[in-house]
């Protein structure tokens, strides 16, 4: 279908817009993917699967626990980013571009299949799913971390949604991973029992504008937004709707901007 092949050229563009990494450095947003190993209890010898890995969100640390780690994801370019801070960890990661939706591996190859606001933005949540089940093993354990559609990052992706081109039909919005009833559905019949947690991480900057232009700068749909923005003469307006919706979530703590995300962990095990 040309068109979903239209929609994920997009999206290996976007995701390679700005600097992913110095945006989730700015926010220690790479702690999560460490909350997420510890969870799961990655040990040495396990086979880990990072699928939407981005520059290694869950991969790096899995991979420090002593397993045997590959990390996917769509966009070559947050790949080559993910190797840097893998060789700078001293940690080994086999890292493959390719497509959740179609992943290049044979039925449960994996003994924990991860992924840390990456899976939420594949466009058919139902063929991700089904291809993370189809990918681990029975037995084998499954962890996601996802934002929820009520919480700050909610609010942002809505915010700044407002100043780019609709979603297409084929494309299920990316906050919908964060909801336990959506998620629940999703993997009805893959042999996978479930359970839910939702968690916050404090995300901080020094002040309002210093938050605004990190995501203007840095984090590619919001990079995209201001692009596009800038065309129409609107980008006044967006940088205030953005520090309007930081001044919505802030949590006063000085002088920084401080807001706590809230995202669904999911976490399960394929039944034997």
């Amino acid at each position: 279908m040309q068109e979903l092949l239209d929609v994920k050229q997009a999206a290996r563009t976007t995701w390679q817009t700005g600097d992913y990494d110095a945006m989730m450095r700015q926010e220690h947003l790479y702690g999560v993917g460490q909350r997420l190993v510890r969870r799961l209890g990655v040990a040495p010898g396990d086979r880990v699967l990072d699928v939407c890995c981005g520059t290694g969100n869950a991969a790096i640390p899995a991979a420090a626990a002593g397993a045997q780690v590959t990390g996917l994801d769509l966009a070559p370019a947050m790949l080559d980013v993910a190797a840097r801070r893998a060789a700078d960890a001293g940690t080994s990661v086999e890292w493959v571009e390719g497509d959740l939706e179609e992943l290049p591996f044979d039925d449960g190859s994996f003994d924990v299949v991860l992924s840390t606001f990456g899976a939420m933005f594949a466009p058919r949540h139902e063929v991700a799913a089904d291809e993370m089940a189809r990918v681990l093993r029975p037995g084998g354990r499954l962890g996601d971390c996802s934002w929820t559609p009520e919480g700050a990052i909610g609010d942002f992706f809505r915010t700044v949604g407002a100043y780019l081109p609709p979603l297409p039909a084929i494309v299920d919005p990316p906050p919908l991973w964060g909801d336990e009833e959506h998620v629940s559905e999703l993997f009805e019949g893959t042999g996978i029992a479930l359970e839910f947690d939702r968690e916050a991480w404090d995300i901080g900057h020094p002040s309002t504008d210093a938050a605004v232009d990190c995501y203007t700068t840095t984090f590619g749909p919001v990079v995209e937004a201001r692009m596009l923005a800038e065309e129409a003469g609107s980008l006044p307006r967006l940088r205030e709707d953005m520090r309007a919706l930081f001044a919505r979530h802030d949590r006063e703590d000085g002088e920084r901007v401080v807001f706590p995300a809230e995202y669904l962990v999911t976490t399960g095990r394929k039944q034997p």
